[in-house]
Order: C-alpha cells, then sequence, then structure tokens
C-alpha cells in the first residue's frame, strides 16, 4: 500500500524544533535547581551535625580506648585463664615475642590469614570510616554564598564562596569599639527646644506635608490622564512615619484621595481586558486610556483596602510595630475612614468595588460607636433615596438581610429601620407582568406591502432602523427590568421582616418591622394577607407590645385591606375596638409621636374605607376623638379637629352631634369599649365650645369651623392653608419640638405699638371730620382741638 503520510512543512518543522527547544531549556533548568537543591541540603546537613558534636561534651579518646581494653582483658582472663605451670618454657617463650610486636595486639587470631597481607583491600567502608582519626570540631562551620552556576562542555558546574567569618577577638573589639562610639555620641547633647519652638516646628511640618499634598491633587485634577501615577505617592503618604504629624497627615490624605477619586472616576464601570482585547493593536488615544483605566482602577482598590486596614486595626485594638499613632489617635483615624468609605457609597454606586464598600459599611451599621453607626445609617439612607434604578439597593438589602439572620436578629432597630427609605412604590405582578412594559412593534412584510406605496416603505424602513439603533443605545434602564429589581429587593426585604415575627417575636426589631409592614403591606402578595392578619391580631391580644407596636400593628392590618385585600371578605372589627379602646392611653403633656400614627390609622380606617364602616362606629370615634381634643397639645388638637372635620364630610348625618337632642333610645356610655354599642347618637360635641376659647388661634378657627357644620363655602369656612391641608400635615406644621410657638406670640412692645398706631388712625379720622364741620361753621381750629382729644385719649 503506498504510504499517504503528509511531509510535515517547514513552518511545522520550524515550529515543532522550538518547542523541543523550549522541553530542552526547562529539562536543564529543572536539573540546575535539583542540583542546587540537593547541595543546599547537604550543606545544611553537615551544619547541623557540626552544632551537635560542638553542644555535646567531648571526653579524650585515649581514656575511652584504654578503659574498653582493659575490660575486654579482664573478661577474657576471667574466662579463658590458665595456669601458668600448665604451660611449657617453650610456650611462654614464644608468647613472650609475640606480645612484643604490635600486629598481635590489634590482629584478629582466630584468623589463618598471614600478619603482613595488605588490609585495605578486605576492609568495608564502615570498618575504614570508624578507624579514621576523629577531630573535635570546636571552630564554626564556614557558611558558603551561593553563586551563579557556569556552565561547561560536561555539564554545569556550581559556583560558590566562603562568607568570611570573623573571630571572636575581632568581634569583641569591634562591639567595643561600637559601644565607645555610642557613649561619644551619647556625650553629645541635644538640642533641647522649647514647647513654642516645638509647635512651631510641628506648624512648619505641617505646612510643608500641606503643600505638598495639594501640589499633587491639583497635578492629578488638572492632567489626570498624565499625572495618573502620582496617585501612587500621594497613596505614600498614608504611611507617613513623623509621630508629630502623622495622625493629621494620614487623614488629610484620605480626604484628599476621597475627593480625587470623586472627580476623576468615569461613569460608568471599567471592566478589566481579556486577552484577546491586550494582544490587538489600537491607537495612540486608545492606550492612554486604557493605561489610564488600569492605573485608576488598581490605585482605587490599594486605596480602599488601606481605608479597610485602618478600620480593622482599630477594630482589633491593633498597633503597628513602628508605634508612630497611638491607639486613642487610631480611633480617630478610623473614624475618618469610615466618612471617607460613606461617602463613596453614595458618590459612586455605579463604579467598581462598590459591593466591597457595601460590606464594609453594613456590618459598621451595627457598631457599638454612636458616632460610626449613624455615619453608616445616614449613608445608606443617602443611597436609598437618590438609587433610581435599584442595583444598589438590592446590593445593600441582601447584606443586611445575611447581616441579621448571621447576628440571629441581634442587631440595633435601625438597621432594620433604613429599609423604610427604599424608594419602591410598585412591584411586578403576576396577573399584569406582560402589560408592564410593552414592547416596541415594527410592521411586517406582508403588511408593509399591503399597505404602503414602495416610497413609503422605503422611509419606513430607514425609520425602524433608527429607531431598533436608538432603543439599543437608550441609556436608561427599561421599566420592566427596574420592576423586577424592585420585586427582588422586595421580596428580600419581607423575607426579612417574616423571619423576625416568625422566629425574634420578642425582639427589639419588632418594632421596625411593624413599621415596614406598614409602610409595604399594599405590596404583598395576595396569599399571605390571611396569616399575616392572624399574626397581627395574635401579636395585639398577647399584651406584650408597647402601645407605638400595636398602632404599628393596626396601622399595618388595614394597609393590607385597603391595597389589594379590598377583594378579600374579612371583616377587621377587632382593630377598630382595638384603636377605639386605646385612643385615651396617648400622653397629653409631652410632644407626641404616636398621635401622627393614630392620625394615619384614622385616615387609612375611614376615608379609604368609607363604605364598609357603619354610622354608630363613625359617630363613635368622633365623640371620642373631640373629647381627645381636649386634653393633649395644640398640634395634636389641630390634627384631631382636622380628622373630626374629614368625619363630618365623608359620612352623612354626622350633624346629629351638633344638636343637643337625643336620637333614639339608650344613654351614651363613654366608658364602653365597643364603638358600636355605646350610643354616641344621644350625646353631643359640647367639647367644641370649650375648644372655641382655646389659647391656640389655629384650633379656634377649627372649632368654630365644626360648629358651623364645617362648611366648604360662606364664612365658616376655613382659609385654604388650613383646609387643603391633611391632618398629618398639619399636625406636623403646629409642632411644638423647638419650644417655639405657631403662629409667633406677639410681643408686649409690638402690642403697645398696635395700639398707639390704632390711636392715631382715629385721631386722624376724628381731625378729618372736625376739619370739614368747621369748614362749614367756621368755628374753632382744627390743629388745637385735634391735639386735646389726642391727649384725653392718651390719657
Amino acid at each position: 500500500r503506498k504510504n499517504t503520510k503528509r511531509v510535515p512543512s517547514f513552518r511545522k518543522l520550524l515550529r515543532t524544533s522550538q518547542i523541543k527547544l523550549d522541553n530542552k531549556l526547562k529539562n536543564k533548568q529543572f536539573k540546575q535547581k535539583s542540583a542546587a537543591k540537593k547541595y543546599r541540603k547537604e550543606q545544611k546537613k553537615l551544619r547541623e551535625a557540626v552544632r551537635d558534636a560542638i553542644s555535646r561534651k567531648p571526653f579524650p579518646l585515649e581514656e575511652c580506648k584504654k578503659k574498653q581494653v582493659a575490660k575486654k582483658w579482664e573478661e577474657k582472663e576471667e574466662e579463658d585463664a590458665l595456669p601458668l605451670d600448665m604451660m611449657d618454657e617453650d610456650d611462654l617463650k614464644l608468647m613472650e615475642d609475640l606480645a612484643q610486636k604490635a600486629s598481635f595486639l590489634t590482629r584478629d587470631l582466630s584468623s589463618n590469614e598471614p600478619v603482613h597481607v595488605k588490609k585495605r583491600k578486605h576492609e568495608s567502608v564502615i570498618e575504614k570510616y570508624e578507624k579514621m582519626p576523629r577531630r573535635l570540631q570546636t571552630e564554626p562551620e564556614k557558611e558558603l554564598i551561593h553563586l551563579l552556576p557556569i556552565k561547561d562542555k560536561s555539564g554545569i558546574i556550581p559556583q560558590a564562596v566562603e562568607k568570611p567569618v570573623l573571630s571572636v577577638a575581632q568581634d569583641e573589639e569591634e562591639d567595643t569599639e561600637d559601644i565607645e562610639e555610642a557613649e561619644d555620641f551619647n556625650e553629645e547633647p541635644l538640642p533641647v527646644l522649647t514647647p513654642e519652638e516645638m509647635a512651631a516646628q510641628r506648624r512648619q511640618k505641617l505646612q510643608e506635608r500641606k503643600m505638598h499634598i495639594a501640589a499633587l491633587a491639583s497635578a492629578i485634577l488638572s492632567e489626570p490622564d498624565s499625572n495618573i501615577k502620582k496617585l501612587k505617592e500621594l497613596r505614600a503618604m498614608l504611611m507617613e512615619q513623623d509621630p508629630n504629624v502623622a495622625v493629621i497627615v494620614r487623614k488629610l490624605v484620605m480626604v484628599s484621595l476621597m475627593e480625587i477619586f470623586k472627580d476623576i472616576a468615569p461613569s460608568y464601570k471599567i471592566r478589566p481586558l481579556t486577552e484577546a482585547e491586550k494582544a490587538t493593536k489600537v491607537k495612540k488615544e486608545t492606550q492612554k486610556l486604557r493605561e489610564f483605566e488600569e492605573g485608576l482602577v488598581s490605585q482605587y482598590k490599594f486605596y480602599l483596602e488601606n481605608l479597610e486596614q485602618t478600620i480593622k486595626d482599630w477594630k482589633q485594638r491593633k498597633l503597628k510595630k513602628s508605634n508612630v499613632i497611638s491607639l486613642k489617635a487610631y480611633k480617630g483615624l478610623a473614624e475618618v475612614a469610615v466618612k471617607c468609605l460613606c461617602e463613596l457609597l453614595v458618590a459612586l454606586p455605579h463604579f467598581n468595588f462598590h459591593n466591597n464598600i457595601i460590606v464594609l459599611i453594613v456590618p459598621l451599621m451595627n457598631d457599638p460607636s454612636k458616632m460610626i453607626s449613624e455615619l453608616c445609617v445616614e449613608a445608606v439612607k443617602k443611597l436609598f433615596k437618590q438609587d433610581k434604578l435599584g442595583y444598589a439597593s438590592l446590593g445593600v438589602v441582601k447584606v443586611i438581610s445575611g447581616l441579621v439572620r448571621s447576628r440571629n436578629y441581634d442587631v440595633r432597630p435601625e438597621v432594620l429601620k433604613v429599609f423604610l427609605h427604599l424608594r419602591i412604590k410598585e412591584v411586578e405582578l403576576q396577573k399584569d407582568s406582560e402589560d408592564i412594559a410593552p414592547k416596541k412593534k415594527f410592521m411586517t412584510y406582508k403588511e408593509k406591502r399591503k399597505n404602503l406605496s414602495r416610497m413609503q416603505r422605503k422611509w419606513r424602513k430607514a425609520e425602524e432602523k433608527l429607531e431598533r439603533e436608538l432603543l439599543e443605545a437608550e441609556a436608561s434602564e427599561s421599566k420592566e427590568k427596574k420592576l423586577k429589581l424592585h420585586t427582588e429587593t422586595l421580596n428580600i426585604v419581607f423575607v426579612t421582616y417574616f423571619r423576625i415575627l416568625k422566629k425574634a417575636q420578642k425582639s427589639p426589631l419588632l418594632p421596625a418591622v411593624l413599621e415596614g409592614l406598614a409602610k409595604f403591606a399594599h405590596l404583598i402578595n395576595v396569599e399571605f394577607f390571611d396569616d399575616l392578619l392572624i399574626v397581627l391580631h395574635s401579636l395585639i391580644a398577647s399584651g406584650d407590645l408597647s402601645y407605638r407596636e400595636s398602632l404599628h400593628c393596626v396601622l399595618s392590618a388595614f394597609h393590607i385591606l385597603s391595597g389589594q385585600g379590598d377583594v378579600l371578605n374579612i371583616d377587621p372589627m377587632k382593630f377598630y375596638t382595638h384603636l377605639y379602646k386605646t385612643l385615651f392611653s396617648l400622653h397629653a403633656g409631652g410632644t407626641n409621636e404616636d398621635m401622627g400614627i393614630v392620625l394615619q390609622c384614622l385616615d387609612v380606617m375611614f376615608a379609604k374605607r368609607r363604605k364598609q364602616v357603619s354610622q354608630q362606629r363613625a359617630l363613635a370615634f368622633l365623640k371620642r376623638l373631640t373629647i381627645l381634643a381636649l386634653h393633649v397639645l395644640p398640634n395634636s388638637s389641630v390634627g384631631i379637629l382636622a380628622t373630626n372635620r374629614l368625619f363630618m364630610q365623608t359620612f352623612p348625618r354626622m350633624d346629629l352631634l351638633l344638636d343637643n337632642e337625643s336620637q333614639g333610645s339608650g344613654v351614651y356610655l363613654p366608658e364602653l369599649d365597643e364603638p358600636e354599642h355605646c350610643n354616641a347618637q344621644n350625646t353631643a360635641l359640647w367639647e367644641l365650645h370649650l375648644l372655641q376659647r382655646h389659647y391656640h388661634p389655629t384650633v379656634q378657627k377649627f372649632a368654630s369651623h365644626l360648629i358651623a357644620g364645617a362648611p366648604a363655602e360662606g364664612s365658616g369656612a376655613l382659609p385654604l392653608d388650613l383646609s387643603q391641608r391633611s391632618a398629618t400635615e398639619l399636625f406636623e406644621t403646629y409642632c411644638m419640638k423647638g419650644m417655639t410657638f405657631n403662629p409667633p406670640v406677639a410681643s408686649v412692645t409690638s402690642r403697645r405699638k398696635d395700639t398707639f398706631s390704632q390711636t392715631d388712625s382715629l385721631v386722624d379720622e376724628l381731625n378729618k371730620q372736625l376739619q370739614q364741620h368747621i369748614s362749614e361753621t367756621a368755628a374753632h381750629k382744627p390743629l388745637d382741638f385735634a391735639k386735646h382729644l389726642k391727649e384725653s385719649s392718651l390719657a
């Protein structure tokens, strides 16, 4: 059969030869390394053997040999001793002659070989080594310095040079010389500086460092592309070693670098280049941009690592070996590092390593230091408020959920309260998931052929191409993607809330959970409504909750029922009864934030569910709220009266309580906790007459408005600034937290000025009237009479 094997080309032969050469080179290098390694091991073993020999206490070798020979001779004499009288004289003489020869003592008598046979041929290696004279090495072994090997025809020749070892006497002489030099140096007195001189020297050093930092920062900001390497020089100043200015310089460098990165960081995430992209040739401008981006990312990474290490050293109470900075000053450095991380978290949510910053910041929200914890919480709140797309919010929520679970729900309530600042108003629902973001539809070829002319088809094709390019290049995220991110974020939030409701009901996190449920309850899936309402009612019925927590439970329940819960046939009478029963638990003497939650509950319970509320229930709440308005602070009274106005405008026949005649049978029972059975229709709102005499002018206006029947127009109507605001807004507007009265109270001098101005205007009017009368009758001088009248009125 003919051989069909292809002959390799010249290029292939070249390639294979190059591979063989590479393999040969690798084999040679491996052999060199193994030979050098073996040589080093032998040297190490030799040095260890020398050290062991030096450490042991030697004794003379001759004495040892003598002892061993004497013992053997004694044993032999005891075993094979023969009496001399049994030996012949010839035998004794022969023994004495042999004893004078040295070979007789060393020769083995049992062997049949002659005495003068050469022994070296038959001796083993061990025997030869044992018979070598042993010397105790008291001198230290000289160390070898390994040099580069020399390659010869025969192979590789390792090269080494002995390291010069100084004798003990020379070492002692050098030590004495060093001590004498140190003593001479110490004898020279250092210049003693006064405190003023030390402060001036410190100020000078600090000014020099500041100027250097400013010069580097301005150079980087002016031309970031060409001066990106100066970031490394500036970052090196984070390791300032001068103890007088180290703390301040490091703080200044941290803040300066943070501001520089905020300014020069691009508005996109820089990804690492692939091998193919690195291999391709590009323009000079593109190469320069790549180098700038690579340098920026690397320096930014090192900067973040420095900040992280500073915080870790402070948390672990570690100090560097140099001890340039004290532990107390390290706390200040850590606080500045946390501030820089918080600023970068908010300012660069799109840039590289943002998730790493989140992982650093979120655990610090639970830090024992109140200042650091508040800094991190505020930074996360800002991030939530400005995050329009939802990527950063999703990352933070994931880390917070993991933190709460890993700490076994032992975290600060503020960590969970940041969820309230999430910008989530709608989520993706199953029923309308297809209708959220309808895609752009283009005409098919058949439709174009049927409905359009040839020229129109040509124009339509160009338009559709342009529209497709615009859709691809659109920078803003689509609504569908945004809703998916919000849905995923809210799912993690609800999982965290439900875990706490299930496993940690007595945890201090429960108020934050209930508050969060109250805000996002309308976004919960309908499948969870029944179970969630049962849990909320059981929490209220247990009696373990505080008043504020029970209010959050009520608010959560009604948020659930006012949203998608309209389709459920659930009567929340238990929640109405609980709120009616606990209205008088509000604090009347201090600034009460619980009143804001009560006003929100009333708005959800009555304004948004007006069709499900009976008239008896509305009358009972109206009466009890009017009684409560007499006892609370002015801002709470304004909020309650604004809610009563909403009652009277929403529900019919609320004017029954403005009449003193009873309607129907029964007597009003104010102490009864059931709003349906307290006979509120048989009472009257006499409290409004007392509120008309309230010291606060806004309360007076609302009371007069309600007595008139809360009209929308006419003389009894409210001004627009009051009628267009909700009860919660009015409660916050007239709040007295800052110890100020709204509207401000007029001072005594202003009151006197007002009385004088009123008197002057009255005198002017009388003067005009008198002038007219005098001109007609030609009587007295008007000015004198006016002056007299003014004096008498003032008196």
